[in-house]
């Protein structure tokens, strides 16, 4: 059982990466005289279409998903199942990193600071929930921060 889902983890990793690639293209600036004008990918489209904002980093959407998902296995106090989750956000953050740190270097290490400190709390040798909570409230609200200053 844990191949299975050490294989679905990784699968739902690789699938939240090709997500934000998606989303977010390259890090290489759109106008830069190329023939090709295609419009923004549907991700986007749908992100804005629900009245978020992409912050300078990209669309975030992903790594939101995946962060939301962590914060309600929290908040039933299933913690264990919560640092097994959050190890999807990190493997696909460090994954996206060359895309989105050029983009704002700024807000890439603020969002990156918030992911590690949820990380480090939710490794805790002893980790209390209502840190994992505050932790991953923290990290939420510099999502929201962060799309906010797009």
């Amino acid at each position: 059982m844990l191949n299975q889902h050490s294989i679905a983890r990784l699968a739902a990793a690789v699938s939240a990466v090709a997500l934000v690639a998606l989303a977010t293209g390259c890090s290489k600036p759109a106008d830069q005289g190329g023939a090709s004008t295609a419009p923004a990918p549907s991700a986007n489209a749908s992100t804005v279409s629900q009245g978020k904002a992409i912050s300078k980093l990209g669309d975030l959407t992903a790594f939101r998903s995946i962060a939301t998902d962590v914060a309600a296995i929290v908040d039933k106090g299933d913690l264990p199942a919560a640092k097994t989750r959050i190890k999807d956000l990190e493997v696909a953050w460090d994954s996206a990193e060359a895309g989105l740190k050029p983009r704002a270097a700024d807000d890439w290490h603020v969002l990156d600071k918030s992911i590690d400190k949820a990380l480090s709390t939710l490794r805790a040798d002893a980790p209390n929930q209502a840190d994992c909570k505050a932790a991953m409230g923290a990290l939420l609200k510099t999502f929201d921060t962060l799309e906010g200053k797009a």
